[in-house]
């Protein structure tokens, strides 16, 4: 399920286990995987809802808003251009997010 060739990932070999976590259960990916990439490869497949439709990775370049997700406290993040980190925690996005992107007013 490991997506292979894609412009901005990191292919190399060797590349060290990164933990996660979705939707609070742990997961693993790989250095260098988009957040995306590390979903697509643990077997997730829908990455937020809007409006009842679920939206999956569709464009995996950033020029669509189907991979909007929290990451870390933080709402509308692209997830598949932005690279995963150890220790994320990563959830899906109910329609548009918060306005103020997981930040107290």
């Amino acid at each position: 399920m490991r997506i292979k060739e894609h412009p901005i990932l990191d292919r190399s070999e060797n590349r060290k286990s990164i933990s996660f976590s979705f939707e609070g259960k742990e997961y693993e990916g790989l250095e260098g995987d988009t957040i995306a990439s590390a979903l697509s490869a643990n077997g997730i497949r829908v990455l937020r809802d809007h409006g009842g439709r679920k939206r999956g990775f569709f464009c995996a370049i950033g020029n669509c808003s189907s991979c909007l997700m929290e990451v870390n406290g933080r709402t509308n993040v692209r997830v598949c251009t932005e690279l995963l980190r150890d220790n994320m925690d990563i959830r899906r996005q109910d329609d548009k997010g918060s306005i103020f992107g997981g930040v107290e007013r």
